[in-house]
């Protein structure tokens, strides 16, 4: 199984997974932040399935972007948790996992970055990148676009739907990641690509305050 997290917005999640099933997956709302709640959650998530820690084949983590307290509370749970039962670690964009949700051949990927700014990205059906992550004002990122052929997936597209045509699709992902996350682990492990949670590190694309004022 993996043991898979999301803590990079106020809805999070938690799941485990098979390589051809989900197993469980629990969402967690916490407008206060992760770090109170995270590890009481994951133990009774392992205890309902009589599992533990070093029983997982792999971790996973949303490496962002996202809340900057976010991002670091649930990828430094999975690297720890990883580091432990000395097993490997997946990390996936939140980006990439929300393309997942898509049909259309090219996903355009858009999250509320706040300050009047978007995250956003394009993949394609694979889930290759296509147009690179991004933080920007949306009008803005709207012009580094595909042409056509496309759609938009999001957890919540409606503070975006003025600036689009009508016709654009837009799929409306869910705000549990961890199960998506856990499915795109475990193709990456399969191939290889897992790695020691070490060398993985946080993605914000901004910068933070601190380091913008300094």
């Amino acid at each position: 199984m993996i043991l898979s997290l999301d803590t990079t917005s106020e809805f999070g999640s938690i799941a485990l997974t098979k390589p051809d099933h989900v197993v469980e997956e629990v969402l967690l709302h916490s407008p206060d932040g992760f770090g109170h709640i995270l590890f009481p959650q994951i133990e009774r998530l392992l205890a309902r399935h009589n599992v533990s820690a070093g029983q997982m084949d792999c971790f996973a983590a949303t490496s962002g972007p996202g809340s900057f307290t976010g991002v670091r509370i649930g990828l430094a749970a999975a690297k720890g948790l990883a580091e432990a039962a000395s097993k490997p670690m997946v990390s996936v964009s939140n980006l990439k996992v929300l393309a997942s949700f898509g049909t259309a051949p090219l996903r355009a990927t858009v999250l509320d970055a706040r300050r009047g700014e978007v995250y956003g990205a394009v993949y394609n059906a694979a889930l290759e990148t296509v147009v690179g992550e991004a933080v920007m004002k949306f009008p803005a990122w709207l012009k580094t676009l595909p042409a056509s052929g496309f759609e938009f997936v999001s957890t919540d597209f409606e503070p975006f739907r003025s600036f689009v045509s009508p016709g654009v699709p837009v799929v409306t992902a869910s705000r549990t990641l961890a199960a998506a996350i856990g499915r795109i682990a475990w193709t990456e492990f399969a191939s290889g690509r897992a790695r020691d949670p070490a060398e993985i590190d946080a993605n914000y694309i901004r910068r933070a305050d601190a380091e913008l004022k300094a």
